[in-house]
């Protein structure tokens, strides 16, 4: 395996590493008032969900949340600014390296601060008290794969871009639809039939279910099927980036 991306990941990291205060802020303030301020203030109204108190409920939700919204920052707005603004790209491809080492590097970069991300968001948990014990440890790998898919179908829409305005189409397109069909801040029960099937062809929702199943022993209703789409998700997305890199960087 080739395994020169990793050079991309540690040129990545060390001009992270500059700005790792408010980069990791920024990615944890939305999901962190979310759960606060809608754990807290409605879960007073709501009661529990599903045996369980709302913030807890929406805590299992909120994991996958903030890795989504890291990765797909991530993989949007900086990659693109490597590509586009600043031409990092372009000189990359002067050393030995391909298309597709970027495209892979960029990709489990995005997923390792979203990894990161989610993990802050778990510290969070135990701090209030919603996770006890190693259990919920296990959540890591699959905030993981799912930084992985999410970074894989942002670096689709990378490639194809033109502007940062472009984004607002996937934003409000795909990222708000998917973020309230999933199950995060509601059960999926509480949808029409027809809207719950739309939501479990969602990398989202898969996470989530098996988000709140590692932490908190919550039935998976299909749990290798649920991992299976994640990946798939991912890997198409990043066979797909290449394709398109590769003609926009050599046309």
């Amino acid at each position: 395996m080739n395994w020169r991306f990793i050079h991309l990941i540690e040129r990545n990291f060390l001009v992270w590493r500059k700005l790792f205060i408010p980069s990791l802020t920024t990615n944890l303030a939305d999901p962190l008032i979310y759960l606060v301020g809608f754990g807290f203030g409605i879960g007073s109204l709501v009661g529990s969900v599903n045996g369980r108190p709302y913030i807890e409920f929406l805590a299992g939700g909120m994991l996958c949340y903030s890795t989504l919204n890291s990765a797909t920052a991530e993989a949007l707005y900086s990659a693109f600014s490597r590509l586009k603004m600043q031409r990092t790209w372009e000189g990359i491809l002067h050393a030995p390296m391909t298309v597709t080492d970027i495209i892979i590097g960029e990709w489990v970069w995005a997923a390792l601060k979203a990894l990161l991300s989610g993990s802050a968001i778990l510290l969070i948990m135990y701090a209030l008290g919603l996770a006890h014990g190693f259990r919920p440890l296990m959540v890591l790998p699959v905030l993981l794969l799912l930084g992985l898919c999410v970074a894989g179908l942002a670096l689709v829409m990378t490639t194809i871009a033109k502007g940062f305005d472009f984004f607002a189409y996937y934003f409000t397109l795909v990222l708000t639809p998917m973020s309230f069909l999933s199950g995060v801040f509601f059960p999926l029960r509480s949808l029409p039939s027809w809207l719950q099937d739309v939501a479990l062809a969602l990398p989202l929702a898969h996470g989530a279910m098996l988000a709140r199943g590692l932490v908190f022993g919550d039935p998976i209703p299909h749990p290798l099927s649920s991992i299976l789409l994640l990946a798939v998700y991912g890997v198409a997305g990043v066979l797909i980036a290449v394709r398109v890199a590769n003609r926009r960087l050599y046309r």
